[in-house]
């Protein structure tokens, strides 16, 4: 892969930059969904009496869309402003993931999105930023009427409600290098307005 070219902003020159990717990026996405869906087939097989195909299935669509989806969703926005943007695993952590869930808990990090532009506003970061949890708030609801089928069906929608809803509120604490932080710098309206969001979907998934 070669250097990125990255497009100079100005405001004169009006950007527009169609969604990109690359073999690396898609190969990277593929091995970071199938080692998370893996990590969380193991933790679930303690819950569900399921054979380990049925709980992969599960995993790989709930989690999996989950954390992929929330990364990508920072990838779109990111382009859309110009940006050069592409997801990288994180080969160790993926490991890590795998062996605390022989332990019965997860610590997951799968990876990221790369962002590399000459510059980029307060307020198009923070954008970037609240797009991964507004993603999860989405999934969330898209998976809320699989809540009322039954069989495995029910499962995937009550376990996608509730990944969707903790990956979202975790995301939007305003610490460190999560979301939130960014979203809270650029503007505490849409913070408060993105966090109470969060809120009644993190609520809903506690009493479905």
């Amino acid at each position: 892969m070669g250097q990125p070219l990255y497009t100079i902003k100005n405001d004169w020159i009006p950007v527009k930059m169609q969604l990109k990717t690359s073999k690396t990026e898609i190969t990277h996405i593929f091995i970071a969904w199938l080692a998370i869906s893996v990590a969380f087939t193991i933790v679930l097989s303690r819950w569900y009496h399921q054979s380990m195909v049925s709980i992969f299935i599960i995993s790989a669509v709930t989690v999996g869309f989950a954390f992929i989806l929330h990364e990508l969703a920072h990838k779109v926005v990111a382009q859309k402003y110009g940006a050069w943007s592409e997801f990288r695993m994180a080969p160790f952590m993926l490991l890590v993931a795998i062996v605390t869930a022989f332990m019965g808990f997860i610590f997951a990090a799968p990876g990221a999105v790369m962002i590399s532009a000459p510059y980029l506003t307060k307020e198009e970061s923070g954008k970037i930023a609240v797009a991964g949890p507004m993603m999860n708030v989405a999934l969330a609801f898209a998976f809320l009427p699989l809540t009322f089928c039954s069989g495995m069906t029910e499962q995937i929608g009550d376990f996608g409600v509730m990944i969707n809803a903790w990956l979202a509120a975790f995301n939007m604490i305003p610490v460190s290098v999560l979301d939130g932080k960014k979203v809270f710098a650029w503007d505490r309206r849409v913070y408060g307005a993105a966090l109470s969001i969060v809120i009644i979907v993190l609520v809903m998934s506690m009493v479905i």
